[in-house]
């Protein structure tokens, strides 16, 4: 299925096909419990930007190899390039335009990511 999101004011638009049931993750770690990002990460070939390539600021922190991605007109984080699948695109489940059929959500323990990260290695091949 391709669902179209965004952020909030729409400067930043894009595609991802996804399932119609979605599994994503509700991470506990400060930046993630601080946005409200629910997480779903996609290969690289599932994603498309549509508009605002411009519009895109990036925050790195700690390792830098996150790179956290926000709209500089309205601050939401639609997607960004997740620590644990740098060849992967994880998708904010909030910003996505229509629902999916099913969400289910599971809690992940990012405030230990180093002892659970190895549970998201496999998001990006799938």
């Amino acid at each position: 299925m391709v669902y179209k999101g965004s952020c909030h004011c729409g400067a930043i638009c894009f595609e991802v096909e996804a399932p119609e049931n979605i599994e994503a993750e509700d991470c506990n770690c400060s930046i993630c419990s601080k946005s409200g990002f629910l997480h779903m990460i996609v290969p690289k070939s599932s994603f498309k930007l549509l508009s605002g390539k411009e519009q895109i600021k990036i925050y790195t922190f700690n390792t830098g190899v996150a790179k956290h991605t926000f709209c500089k007109v309205c601050g939401i984080k639609p997607f960004y390039t997740p620590r644990s699948n740098p060849d992967g695109v994880d998708i904010n489940v909030r910003c996505l335009d229509a629902e999916p059929k099913s969400i289910k959500v599971v809690k992940f323990d990012g405030q230990n990511w180093e002892l659970h990260a190895h549970t998201l290695s496999h998001k990006s091949e799938e």
